[in-house]
């Protein structure tokens, strides 16, 4: 029934009944405009009354909507009857609900918080909505549920615009402005409170707040509403020039918010928050048009159109964390390209540096292995396993991060933001070679970071097995585990996907640790630990001072090699309880396990094609880690800057050039 009622025009006038209930006159109209949206079915088109001209069609260009409009205006002029009654159906319907919340409310969060709004959204996306509902914003969202209903309701022209009267015949003529200032109302305490809430106040530029215009724009509302009901045309430019003086302060006063984030800090919740407030303040500019314009049914109907694509806008939670988070990943890539600084080398000092702090860690990750050995032979179930696995990854980590040294598969997630940045000047060929430098400086980089940690960890894995031979007769790791480890590790099996997977695990660790670091700085510890009056009465001023620039300098490190040695220990546990058998794969881990089953089997293993597989597949390993992280990290480093690497041919080209001429750049350091 509601299928032909709702393509059936002449059914649809005579359901027109203004005494109906209200859930009756709202499915009414929500059928109505499916009417105009949707193509008569066949031989169920809506003829005009008995004794009727047919009518001129419209113009095929103008949208479906527009001329099954045409037609209904048309009918209603032919037919006073239909007109009466369908004109008393708009004035009843409008009387009967709060069109407040349509003008004040559609598109805004009635909390500034990031995950509520999330949550509303998911509710709106996944729940049917009700006509039964005295909420005009709930029955704008039933009466244009599709986007395309924002582009034909903009295409009304003029002479259209003006036979549309006739729809809204017996409304009273002031109550749409009532409601509309109302509605401003509402929006400018929503604009006072909000911008003198303390977590946006402190973060405004204090010279924007000088004139105090949140304080102020309550009474400056009050001082226009006043003069439009009076229609006191003496006082009201004056009046409305200095609401709209204030208007301009708090749209400035509220951008300058980011600036003081870019600083200090970012929270998603206070962007959402910036956000709404511009919303709101835009909002009111639109309302204030339509009340001041001599002829309000042109800026009436953008506003119409305007909200559509708000409700629309507003269903997306894809856009809703792509806008919300985009500042938050910028200033995390920001945070990793700072700390990535520190992972490339650019002279020979710095390159030697690099492989006696890589050599350093491979030390400690060779006593990491023999620890995660021990922990495999206690036979633990597969949480505690790999909770006590990650609790030895991340001490290690932590230990070779307090002794500076290196473990370089960190290095990519950190380099590529720092990389990503220099891809801003490639415009002039000056820049591109500068950032064609900087690849070379980082793969220079990359590769001594890893010859480091593997040239000494192997070694002391070995020494320490043979000095276990000599001592108790038999190695620490044995010929079983050894077994295990070419079975495990071969290029046969999925070792390669594992250690693609391993690479996303230390591409998830930066990002953690940005965020850590953001968080730490937008919450101002490293102040509270040199300020704090217990803290300083415990530790002492200096002391306090220095644990203060320490925890500053360190919280993002720390959390990268914590989460990281967690994420690699518990992450598979974890997985191996939804059934997905998937292991990690480190190269420096790896490389001190084969290491530890050559001295378990002895020289001989070198003699077989096990061995060599497993060689293979290290080699594979070190590509695959530090391959996707880097790429996850450049990927994201990119969008956050909003880079659009379009010339990338030209890149690729400069690159090759610079391997032809000069391979050996991106092995050996340059000279001086």
């Amino acid at each position: 029934m509601f299928r032909r009622q709702g393509w059936d025009l002449t059914a649809l006038l005579n359901a027109a009944h203004p005494q109906a209930p209200l859930a009756e006159r709202n499915l009414w109209l929500v059928r109505l405009i499916e009417w105009l949206r949707h193509a008569p079915l066949k031989d169920d088109r809506a003829p005009a009354p008995a004794g009727d001209e047919p009518a001129a069609p419209a113009a095929p260009s103008a949208p479906l909507p527009i001329r099954r409009l045409r037609y209904l205006l048309r009918m209603l002029e032919r037919h006073p009857d239909h007109a009466k009654a369908f004109a008393e159906v708009i004035a009843s319907v409008w009387a009967d609900v709060d069109a407040i919340s349509l003008f004040a409310e559609v598109g805004f969060a009635p909390r500034m918080a990031l995950w509520n709004e999330f949550l509303g959204r998911l509710r709106r996306r996944l729940l049917p909505l009700s006509a039964d509902t005295k909420d005009l914003s709930e029955l704008f969202e039933l009466l244009f549920p599709h986007e395309a209903d924002e582009q034909w309701i903009a295409a009304v022209d003029d002479e259209l615009l003006q036979r549309l009267g006739l729809l809204f015949a017996g409304a009273p003529e002031g109550d749409w402005r009532e409601e509309m200032r109302a509605a401003i109302t509402v929006l400018v305490s929503s604009v006072r409170s909000a911008g003198l809430s303390g977590a946006l106040r402190v973060r405004m530029d204090p010279l924007l707040l000088a004139r105090r215009p949140f304080r102020n724009l309550a009474t400056a509302w009050e001082q226009v509403e006043h003069a439009l009901v009076e229609n006191d045309r003496a006082a009201l430019p004056g009046q409305l020039q200095y609401l709209r003086g204030l208007l301009d302060e708090c749209r400035a006063a509220v951008r300058s918010v980011p600036d003081h984030l870019e600083e200090h800090g970012v929270s998603v919740d206070l962007m959402f928050g910036v956000e709404q407030m511009q919303a709101r303040l835009r909002r009111v500019e639109d309302l204030l048009a339509v009340l001041l314009a001599d002829h309000p049914q042109r800026e009436l109907l953008r506003l119409v159109a305007a909200l559509v694509a708000v409700v629309h806008d507003r269903r997306s939670i894809r856009t809703l964390f792509a806008r919300h988070y985009s500042l938050l990943a910028r200033k995390v890539a920001e945070r990793s390209a700072e700390t990535g600084e520190h992972y490339i080398t650019r002279n020979r000092e710095e390159y030697g540096d690099m492989l006696r702090r890589a050599g350093g860690g491979g030390l400690v990750i060779a006593g990491t292995t023999f620890m995660k050995f021990a922990i495999m032979a206690l036979g633990l179930s597969a949480f505690w396993g790999g909770f006590w696995s990650g609790v030895n990854y991340a001490g290690s980590f932590v230990l070779i991060l307090l002794l500076h040294w290196t473990v370089a598969t960190k290095q990519p997630a950190m380099t590529a933001p720092a990389l990503a940045d220099k891809l801003r000047h490639i415009d002039s060929e000056p820049g591109l070679q500068a950032f064609v430098d900087e690849v070379a400086h980082l793969f220079r980089s990359q590769t001594a970071g890893i010859i480091g940690n593997l040239a000494l960890a192997a070694p002391m894995v070995l020494v320490v097995q043979l000095a276990a031979w000599l001592s108790f007769g038999k190695p620490l790791v044995g010929a079983k585990e050894a077994e295990h480890v070419l079975h495990s590790l071969t290029v046969l099996g999925p070792s390669l996907l594992f250690a693609a997977f391993t690479g996303v695990l230390l591409f998830a660790s930066s990002l953690i640790a940005g965020w850590v670091e953001n968080w730490f700085v937008f919450h101002r510890l490293d102040s509270a630990i040199a300020w704090n009056p217990r803290i300083v009465a415990r530790l002492g001023a200096s002391r306090a001072a220095r644990w203060s620039r320490w925890w500053r300098d360190n919280i993002s490190g720390l959390t990268a090699n914590i989460s990281l040695g967690l994420m690699l220990g518990l992450v598979p546990a974890l997985l191996g309880f939804f059934g997905l058998p998937i292991e990690v794969r480190h190269v420096t881990l790896s490389t001190g396990q084969l290491a530890a089953a050559a001295g378990a089997l002895g020289l001989d293993v070198l003699k077989h094609w096990p061995f060599w597989l497993c060689v293979i597949s290290i080699l594979g390993t070190g590509v695959l880690n530090v391959g996707v992280s880097f790429f996850l990290a450049f990927k994201v480093a990119l969008r956050s800057r909003g880079i659009r690497l379009a010339d990338q041919k030209r890149v690729r080209g400069a690159i090759w050039a610079r391997m032809r001429r000069q391979p050996m750049s991106f092995l050996v350091p340059p000279k001086g």
